[in-house]
């Protein structure tokens, strides 16, 4: 067994750890459970959906926190990385 292996699997993991409570606190501060965001989630790939086709398995949308410029506080900012595999006609003008 490789023994650098498997630190690097431990700092993996603490990673991944780390970024979930994050995202738990920061779903905590907004006030939006995950039943929330999975809904928000189902209404953005329906309305896109009638304008291109999208890959679902690679859709990530996600709550974070973003800077505000003018008072210098952060804010939730909902994040959506959608990969588009294709326009429909319908979308085009």
């Amino acid at each position: 067994m490789d023994l650098f292996k498997m630190f690097s699997k431990n700092d993996n993991s603490k990673d991944i750890a780390k970024e979930r409570l994050k995202l738990v606190l920061i779903h905590d501060r907004a006030n939006v459970s995950p039943q929330f965001l999975e809904m928000i989630k189902g209404e953005i790939i329906k309305v896109i959906s009638d304008y291109m086709e999208i890959d679902e398995s690679a859709l990530e949308i996600k709550l974070t926190r973003t800077k505000r410029d003018a008072d210098n506080s952060t804010v939730p900012a909902l994040v959506a990385n959608i990969p588009i595999k294709k326009m429909k006609e319908t979308g085009k003008i």
